[in-house]
């Protein structure tokens, strides 16, 4: 326990504690009673503590959060969000997993080097996103999604997001902030017809600081990594 403690910074520590307890106290006023929400909630946000240091294990923790989540999703109908998770970032959760075991920096297991993408493929991971953007509508559109517009945008963001984390670019994190931004519109709108939907709005809230604060750290690490690789 000292040891993992001593692993995380204080302010990674706080950041996670105030972040746990946002989710729960959220819960117990506006739920108190679908605990796998919670549960999902609890482990997301650890996941991206772990992730925000480039440590694999996180990618082992996001892969069980997409599955609760979407249990989650298809309990509202919003089966974009549902086959998002189960078709796309689940898959990719365990690419992302194995990319980041065979790139580790200086042979660490615990932090992974970190790369980026270029120009061309910049272009090319848009036009991916056009694509699975324009074909998911369809799909969600022939299951009458709630909310279609947002639900669609969330698989735009979601896809770049998953596609730079597996090419282990910073941007992946500010990526996925951008997600949880409409995430945060989607499931509050859910909120609307059942408030116990509130707590998962708190929950993506909370991803939000931690997703911002995974790109700031990742920052760090490029910079840090580039300066021990030129010495």
């Amino acid at each position: 326990m000292k040891r993992l403690i001593s692993y995380f910074t204080k302010f990674e520590i706080v950041l996670w504690v105030l972040s746990t307890l946002l989710i729960t106290v959220s819960f117990l006023v506006f739920d108190r009673s679908n605990y796998l929400t919670l549960f999902a909630s609890v482990v997301g946000v650890t996941a991206l503590i772990f992730c925000a240091k480039g440590n694999p294990f996180g990618q082992i923790l996001m892969i069980f959060f997409c599955i609760i989540y979407a249990v989650i999703s298809y309990s509202y109908s919003y089966f974009g969000e549902m086959i998002t998770y189960l078709g796309m970032s689940l898959p990719m959760a365990v690419f992302c997993l194995f990319s980041w075991l065979l790139n580790p920096f200086k042979k660490s297991k615990a932090e992974v080097k970190v790369g980026g993408i270029g120009k061309r493929e910049q272009i090319f991971m848009w036009i991916l996103a056009v694509i699975v953007t324009i074909d998911f509508y369809f799909i969600l559109k022939y299951f009458n999604t709630a909310n279609l517009l947002v639900s669609t945008l969330s698989i735009t963001t979601s896809f770049v997001a998953v596609y730079l984390c597996f090419r282990r670019s910073p941007f992946f994190a500010l990526a996925y902030s951008v997600n949880d931004i409409i995430l945060i519109i989607m499931w509050t709108l859910a909120s609307f017809s059942n408030t116990r939907y509130i707590s998962v709005v708190v929950c993506f809230i909370a991803f939000l600081f931690n997703d911002l604060y995974g790109f700031i750290n990742w920052q760090r690490m490029k910079k840090r990594q580039n300066g021990d690789t030129t010495q």
